[in-house]
Protein backbone atom coordinates (compact mmCIF):
# COMPACT_ATOMS: atom_id res chain seq x y z
CA UNK A 1 0.00 0.00 0.00
CA UNK A 2 1.45 3.29 -1.03
CA UNK A 3 1.68 6.55 1.22
CA UNK A 4 -1.74 8.79 1.30
CA UNK A 5 -2.12 12.18 2.01
CA UNK A 6 -3.77 11.45 5.68
CA UNK A 7 -0.89 9.20 6.43
CA UNK A 8 0.97 12.56 6.92
CA UNK A 9 -1.36 14.23 9.26
CA UNK A 10 -3.61 11.19 11.29
CA UNK A 11 -0.98 11.06 13.99
CA UNK A 12 -1.17 14.43 14.97
CA UNK A 13 -4.63 14.37 15.18
CA UNK A 14 -4.66 11.31 17.41
CA UNK A 15 -7.26 12.06 20.15
CA UNK A 16 -5.12 9.72 22.28
CA UNK A 17 -2.04 11.30 22.20
CA UNK A 18 -4.09 15.04 22.33
CA UNK A 19 -5.34 13.64 25.68
CA UNK A 20 -1.79 12.77 26.66
CA UNK A 21 -0.37 15.62 26.36
CA UNK A 22 -3.98 17.73 28.30
CA UNK A 23 -2.54 15.21 30.99
CA UNK A 24 1.09 16.49 31.23
CA UNK A 25 -0.14 20.01 30.69
CA UNK A 26 -2.62 19.83 33.68
CA UNK A 27 0.74 18.18 36.13
CA UNK A 28 2.57 20.94 35.06
CA UNK A 29 0.22 24.04 35.46
CA UNK A 30 -0.28 23.04 39.57
CA UNK A 31 3.37 24.54 39.25
CA UNK A 32 2.75 27.72 37.77
CA UNK A 33 2.21 30.87 40.09
CA UNK A 34 -0.11 33.22 37.70
CA UNK A 35 -2.11 32.55 35.01
CA UNK A 36 -0.79 31.66 31.18
CA UNK A 37 -1.87 33.77 28.69
CA UNK A 38 -0.93 32.40 25.23
CA UNK A 39 -1.43 34.49 22.05
CA UNK A 40 -2.13 32.28 18.71
CA UNK A 41 -0.88 34.87 16.05
CA UNK A 42 -2.29 33.02 13.13
CA UNK A 43 -6.04 32.25 12.21
CA UNK A 44 -4.87 28.70 11.49
CA UNK A 45 -4.18 27.97 14.78
CA UNK A 46 -6.90 29.44 15.93
CA UNK A 47 -9.50 27.37 14.01
CA UNK A 48 -7.53 24.17 15.05
CA UNK A 49 -7.88 25.10 18.78
CA UNK A 50 -11.13 25.65 18.43
CA UNK A 51 -12.32 23.02 16.12
CA UNK A 52 -10.31 20.03 18.55
CA UNK A 53 -12.05 21.74 21.43
CA UNK A 54 -8.36 22.11 22.97
CA UNK A 55 -9.61 25.42 25.15
CA UNK A 56 -11.79 22.76 26.73
CA UNK A 57 -8.95 20.06 27.45
CA UNK A 58 -6.67 22.95 29.45
CA UNK A 59 -6.62 23.85 33.00
CA UNK A 60 -8.04 27.14 33.80
CA UNK A 61 -4.80 28.98 34.53
CA UNK A 62 -4.17 28.53 30.90
CA UNK A 63 -5.71 30.73 28.30
CA UNK A 64 -5.80 31.75 24.65
CA UNK A 65 -5.70 35.17 22.74
CA UNK A 66 -6.48 34.92 19.64
CA UNK A 67 -4.36 37.53 17.55
CA UNK A 68 -4.34 39.02 14.21
CA UNK A 69 -2.50 36.63 11.86
CA UNK A 70 -5.37 36.40 9.10
CA UNK A 71 -4.32 38.23 6.25
CA UNK A 72 -8.18 38.93 4.95
CA UNK A 73 -9.27 40.12 8.15
CA UNK A 74 -6.26 42.79 8.76
CA UNK A 75 -6.95 44.44 5.30
CA UNK A 76 -8.56 47.51 5.49
CA UNK A 77 -11.55 49.15 3.71
CA UNK A 78 -9.47 51.42 2.26
CA UNK A 79 -7.68 48.65 0.31
CA UNK A 80 -10.42 46.60 -0.74
CA UNK A 81 -11.64 49.82 -2.28
CA UNK A 82 -8.48 50.10 -4.09
CA UNK A 83 -9.08 46.44 -5.52
CA UNK A 84 -13.21 47.60 -5.81
CA UNK A 85 -12.26 50.47 -8.19
CA UNK A 86 -9.50 48.57 -10.02
CA UNK A 87 -12.21 45.50 -10.71
CA UNK A 88 -14.74 47.81 -12.23
CA UNK A 89 -12.04 49.30 -15.15
CA UNK A 90 -13.51 48.49 -18.03
CA UNK A 91 -10.58 46.46 -19.63
CA UNK A 92 -9.25 44.76 -16.45
CA UNK A 93 -9.76 41.29 -14.83
CA UNK A 94 -8.72 41.74 -11.22
CA UNK A 95 -7.27 38.28 -9.68
CA UNK A 96 -6.86 37.51 -5.89
CA UNK A 97 -6.90 34.91 -3.49
CA UNK A 98 -9.73 33.17 -2.05
CA UNK A 99 -11.55 34.61 0.55
CA UNK A 100 -10.26 38.26 -0.23
CA UNK A 101 -13.86 38.17 -2.70
CA UNK A 102 -15.83 38.08 0.06
CA UNK A 103 -14.46 41.04 2.09
CA UNK A 104 -16.82 43.80 2.35
CA UNK A 105 -15.33 47.53 1.69
CA UNK A 106 -17.00 50.75 1.46
CA UNK A 107 -19.27 50.67 -1.86
CA UNK A 108 -19.23 46.76 -1.21
CA UNK A 109 -17.00 43.16 -1.92
CA UNK A 110 -15.00 42.08 -5.34
CA UNK A 111 -18.01 39.71 -4.76
CA UNK A 112 -20.37 42.88 -5.21
CA UNK A 113 -18.15 43.86 -8.15
CA UNK A 114 -18.66 40.68 -9.85
CA UNK A 115 -22.34 40.98 -9.79
CA UNK A 116 -22.19 44.01 -10.82
CA UNK A 117 -20.19 43.25 -14.11
CA UNK A 118 -16.70 43.40 -13.60
CA UNK A 119 -14.40 40.35 -14.20
CA UNK A 120 -13.02 39.46 -10.95
CA UNK A 121 -11.18 35.74 -10.58
CA UNK A 122 -9.99 33.80 -7.62
CA UNK A 123 -6.70 31.69 -7.48
CA UNK A 124 -5.04 29.41 -5.45
CA UNK A 125 -1.48 30.17 -6.41
CA UNK A 126 -0.57 33.70 -8.00
CA UNK A 127 1.23 31.43 -11.26
CA UNK A 128 -2.52 31.37 -12.14
CA UNK A 129 -2.32 34.52 -13.66
CA UNK A 130 0.14 33.79 -16.26
CA UNK A 131 -2.41 31.46 -18.04
CA UNK A 132 -5.34 34.43 -17.44
CA UNK A 133 -2.80 37.00 -18.73
CA UNK A 134 -2.37 34.92 -22.04
CA UNK A 135 -5.47 33.64 -22.86
CA UNK A 136 -6.85 37.31 -22.69
CA UNK A 137 -3.94 39.22 -24.37
CA UNK A 138 -5.78 42.81 -24.83
CA UNK A 139 -6.69 42.24 -21.52
CA UNK A 140 -4.94 44.24 -18.27
CA UNK A 141 -4.67 41.74 -15.68
CA UNK A 142 -4.17 43.62 -11.75
CA UNK A 143 -2.85 40.71 -9.32
CA UNK A 144 -4.14 41.74 -5.91
CA UNK A 145 -1.80 40.31 -3.36
CA UNK A 146 -2.41 39.52 0.32
CA UNK A 147 -0.73 37.49 2.51
CA UNK A 148 2.48 37.19 5.51
CA UNK A 149 5.45 35.69 4.32
CA UNK A 150 4.48 32.37 3.73
CA UNK A 151 2.55 33.91 0.14
CA UNK A 152 5.05 36.45 -0.58
CA UNK A 153 7.24 34.18 -2.66
CA UNK A 154 4.67 33.35 -4.79
CA UNK A 155 4.06 36.98 -5.78
CA UNK A 156 7.46 37.57 -6.23
CA UNK A 157 8.13 34.58 -8.19
CA UNK A 158 5.49 35.65 -10.58
CA UNK A 159 6.93 39.08 -11.08
CA UNK A 160 10.22 37.01 -11.81
CA UNK A 161 8.32 34.73 -14.25
CA UNK A 162 5.89 37.96 -15.46
CA UNK A 163 10.15 39.99 -16.18
CA UNK A 164 11.62 36.99 -17.62
CA UNK A 165 9.07 35.86 -20.25
CA UNK A 166 8.45 39.82 -21.21
CA UNK A 167 4.71 40.17 -20.61
CA UNK A 168 3.05 42.93 -20.82
CA UNK A 169 -0.56 42.64 -19.19
CA UNK A 170 0.28 41.31 -15.80
CA UNK A 171 0.02 44.27 -12.73
CA UNK A 172 0.59 43.82 -9.06
CA UNK A 173 -1.41 45.86 -6.34
CA UNK A 174 0.73 44.42 -3.24
CA UNK A 175 -0.49 44.42 0.21
CA UNK A 176 1.90 41.74 1.62
CA UNK A 177 2.47 41.72 5.22
CA UNK A 178 4.86 40.76 7.85
CA UNK A 179 4.64 39.15 10.83
CA UNK A 180 7.16 40.29 13.59
CA UNK A 181 6.13 44.14 13.32
CA UNK A 182 2.98 43.33 14.23
CA UNK A 183 3.59 41.40 17.31
CA UNK A 184 5.81 43.99 18.69
CA UNK A 185 3.23 46.55 18.32
CA UNK A 186 0.66 44.43 19.90
CA UNK A 187 2.96 44.33 22.98
CA UNK A 188 4.59 47.61 22.57
CA UNK A 189 2.56 50.38 20.64
CA UNK A 190 3.97 53.97 19.67
CA UNK A 191 0.73 55.04 18.51
CA UNK A 192 0.18 57.74 21.11
CA UNK A 193 -3.88 56.95 20.70
CA UNK A 194 -2.92 53.21 22.09
CA UNK A 195 -1.57 51.85 25.39
CA UNK A 196 0.03 48.58 23.63
CA UNK A 197 -3.36 47.08 24.61
CA UNK A 198 -3.21 46.65 27.30
CA UNK A 199 -1.64 43.50 26.46
CA UNK A 200 -2.14 40.87 28.56
CA UNK A 201 0.17 38.43 26.72
CA UNK A 202 2.84 36.32 28.07
CA UNK A 203 3.87 33.99 25.08
CA UNK A 204 3.29 34.05 21.86
CA UNK A 205 2.54 30.67 19.54
CA UNK A 206 4.68 31.54 16.45
CA UNK A 207 2.92 30.72 12.89
CA UNK A 208 4.92 27.63 11.04
CA UNK A 209 3.87 28.43 7.49
CA UNK A 210 5.40 31.74 8.07
CA UNK A 211 8.41 30.52 9.47
CA UNK A 212 9.09 27.92 7.18
CA UNK A 213 9.97 30.57 4.57
CA UNK A 214 11.21 33.90 7.44
CA UNK A 215 13.50 31.14 9.99
CA UNK A 216 12.38 31.36 13.37
CA UNK A 217 14.92 34.03 13.33
CA UNK A 218 12.66 37.04 13.24
CA UNK A 219 11.12 36.22 16.70
CA UNK A 220 14.56 36.11 18.52
CA UNK A 221 13.85 39.88 19.63
CA UNK A 222 10.41 38.73 21.87
CA UNK A 223 12.36 36.98 24.69
CA UNK A 224 15.34 38.93 24.19
CA UNK A 225 13.48 42.49 24.66
CA UNK A 226 9.95 42.18 25.49
CA UNK A 227 10.45 39.45 28.21
CA UNK A 228 7.76 37.08 25.57
CA UNK A 229 8.82 33.42 25.08
CA UNK A 230 7.64 32.41 21.34
CA UNK A 231 7.30 28.29 20.46
CA UNK A 232 6.64 27.87 17.05
CA UNK A 233 4.31 25.31 16.41
CA UNK A 234 2.89 23.64 13.22
CA UNK A 235 -1.36 23.56 12.99
CA UNK A 236 -2.28 20.26 13.66
CA UNK A 237 -4.08 19.56 17.21
CA UNK A 238 -1.08 17.71 18.43
CA UNK A 239 1.29 19.89 17.45
CA UNK A 240 -0.78 22.98 19.29
CA UNK A 241 -0.90 20.92 22.32
CA UNK A 242 2.70 20.07 22.03
CA UNK A 243 3.61 23.77 22.03
CA UNK A 244 1.75 24.61 24.75
CA UNK A 245 3.07 21.94 26.78
CA UNK A 246 6.73 23.44 25.73
CA UNK A 247 5.44 26.83 26.73
CA UNK A 248 3.99 25.77 30.28
CA UNK A 249 7.69 24.04 30.98
CA UNK A 250 9.40 27.37 30.31
CA UNK A 251 7.48 28.89 32.71
CA UNK A 252 7.99 26.30 35.43
CA UNK A 253 11.67 26.20 34.79
CA UNK A 254 11.50 30.50 34.96
CA UNK A 255 13.27 30.47 30.92
CA UNK A 256 12.15 32.95 28.23
CA UNK A 257 13.24 31.86 24.96
CA UNK A 258 12.45 30.88 21.29
CA UNK A 259 11.85 27.31 20.49
CA UNK A 260 10.41 25.28 17.60
CA UNK A 261 7.75 22.58 17.90
CA UNK A 262 7.35 22.23 14.26
CA UNK A 263 11.04 21.18 13.63
CA UNK A 264 9.77 18.76 10.54
CA UNK A 265 9.96 22.35 8.48
CA UNK A 266 11.10 24.94 10.15
CA UNK A 267 14.76 26.01 10.85
CA UNK A 268 16.69 28.71 12.12
CA UNK A 269 17.25 30.50 8.83
CA UNK A 270 14.11 29.71 6.60
CA UNK A 271 14.21 29.47 3.18
CA UNK A 272 16.64 31.41 1.75
CA UNK A 273 15.92 31.35 -1.64
CA UNK A 274 12.65 32.50 -1.11
CA UNK A 275 14.28 35.42 0.94
CA UNK A 276 16.03 36.31 -1.43
CA UNK A 277 13.15 36.35 -4.15
CA UNK A 278 11.25 38.58 -2.27
CA UNK A 279 14.53 40.98 -1.03
CA UNK A 280 14.91 41.21 -4.99
CA UNK A 281 11.38 43.04 -5.58
CA UNK A 282 9.80 44.28 -2.46
CA UNK A 283 10.90 47.55 0.15
CA UNK A 284 9.76 48.11 3.21
CA UNK A 285 6.31 50.72 3.38
CA UNK A 286 6.96 53.05 6.11
CA UNK A 287 3.41 52.33 6.95
CA UNK A 288 0.86 50.27 6.25
CA UNK A 289 -2.78 50.38 7.75
CA UNK A 290 -4.03 47.24 9.75
CA UNK A 291 -7.76 46.97 9.96
CA UNK A 292 -8.33 47.33 13.32
CA UNK A 293 -4.59 48.25 14.35
CA UNK A 294 -3.98 51.46 12.62
CA UNK A 295 -0.72 51.93 10.96
CA UNK A 296 2.16 50.00 11.65
CA UNK A 297 5.40 51.41 10.33
CA UNK A 298 7.74 48.74 8.36
CA UNK A 299 4.90 46.06 8.11
CA UNK A 300 4.03 46.01 4.61
CA UNK A 301 6.03 45.79 1.37
CA UNK A 302 5.82 47.62 -1.93
CA UNK A 303 7.85 46.79 -4.90
CA UNK A 304 11.05 48.42 -5.44
CA UNK A 305 10.99 52.03 -7.73
CA UNK A 306 13.11 49.94 -10.12
CA UNK A 307 9.15 48.20 -11.25
CA UNK A 308 6.90 50.54 -10.87
CA UNK A 309 5.81 49.82 -14.62
CA UNK A 310 4.01 46.88 -12.94
CA UNK A 311 3.07 48.38 -10.07
CA UNK A 312 -0.89 49.50 -10.42
CA UNK A 313 -1.05 52.18 -7.45
CA UNK A 314 1.21 54.03 -9.68
CA UNK A 315 -0.25 52.98 -12.56
CA UNK A 316 -3.73 53.84 -11.28
CA UNK A 317 -3.05 56.49 -8.88
CA UNK A 318 -5.14 58.72 -10.47
CA UNK A 319 -8.76 56.87 -9.35
CA UNK A 320 -7.50 54.95 -6.56
CA UNK A 321 -9.60 56.47 -3.50
CA UNK A 322 -6.98 57.96 -0.51
CA UNK A 323 -9.64 58.91 1.83
CA UNK A 324 -9.50 57.25 5.58
CA UNK A 325 -12.68 55.02 6.23
CA UNK A 326 -14.02 53.96 9.25
CA UNK A 327 -14.78 50.63 10.36
CA UNK A 328 -18.94 49.64 11.05
CA UNK A 329 -19.80 50.88 14.47
CA UNK A 330 -20.95 47.89 16.10
CA UNK A 331 -18.59 45.59 14.49
CA UNK A 332 -15.39 45.14 17.47
CA UNK A 333 -13.34 43.51 14.97
CA UNK A 334 -10.30 45.67 15.80
CA UNK A 335 -10.77 44.68 19.39
CA UNK A 336 -10.94 40.59 18.39
CA UNK A 337 -7.45 41.22 16.20
CA UNK A 338 -5.66 43.14 19.20
CA UNK A 339 -6.65 40.21 21.54
CA UNK A 340 -9.04 41.83 23.90
CA UNK A 341 -12.15 40.58 23.32
CA UNK A 342 -13.57 37.29 21.81
CA UNK A 343 -16.00 37.15 19.09
CA UNK A 344 -19.09 36.37 21.43
CA UNK A 345 -18.44 39.47 23.33
CA UNK A 346 -19.83 41.90 20.09
CA UNK A 347 -23.45 42.36 19.88
CA UNK A 348 -23.93 41.43 16.40
CA UNK A 349 -21.86 38.10 16.93
CA UNK A 350 -24.01 35.35 15.28
CA UNK A 351 -27.37 37.59 15.04
CA UNK A 352 -26.53 40.76 12.05
CA UNK A 353 -22.92 39.06 11.39
CA UNK A 354 -22.81 35.25 10.29
CA UNK A 355 -20.66 33.46 7.72
CA UNK A 356 -23.70 34.39 5.35
CA UNK A 357 -23.92 37.88 5.64
CA UNK A 358 -20.44 39.08 7.12
CA UNK A 359 -20.64 42.85 8.74
CA UNK A 360 -16.74 41.99 10.17
CA UNK A 361 -13.81 40.69 8.29
CA UNK A 362 -12.93 38.46 10.91
CA UNK A 363 -16.44 36.91 10.05
CA UNK A 364 -15.60 36.70 6.19
CA UNK A 365 -12.21 34.88 6.05
CA UNK A 366 -12.04 31.10 7.17
CA UNK A 367 -9.44 31.49 9.38
CA UNK A 368 -10.97 35.00 11.03
CA UNK A 369 -11.60 34.46 14.76
CA UNK A 370 -15.30 35.12 14.49
CA UNK A 371 -16.01 32.18 11.46
CA UNK A 372 -13.94 29.62 14.08
CA UNK A 373 -16.54 30.82 17.20
CA UNK A 374 -19.19 30.72 14.98
CA UNK A 375 -18.61 27.35 13.26
CA UNK A 376 -16.90 25.34 15.89
CA UNK A 377 -17.48 27.01 18.98
CA UNK A 378 -21.50 25.28 19.86
CA UNK A 379 -23.09 29.37 19.98
CA UNK A 380 -25.72 28.76 17.06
Amino acid sequence: MGLELKNLYDDFRDGNTIKAYAKIIKEDAKKLKNQINIMEVCGGHTHTIMKYGLPQLLPSNIKFIHGPGCPVCIMPKERIDHAYVLSMVEDVILVTLGDMIKVPGSNGSLQDARSRGSDVRFVYSPLECLKIANENPTKKIIFFAIGFETTTPMTAALLDAVIKKDIKNIFFHINHVTVPEVMRELIDSRDEHVDSYNNKIDAFLGPSHVSVISGSKIYEEFPRDYNRLVVVSGFEPVDVMQAISMIVKQFIEGRCELEIEYKRLVTYDGNLKAQELIERYFDKRDLFKWRGLGNIPKSGLKLKPEFKEYDAEIIYKDILPIGEIEDHKLCICGDILRGMANPPECTIFGTACKPTSPIGSCMVSSEGACAAYYKYGNLR
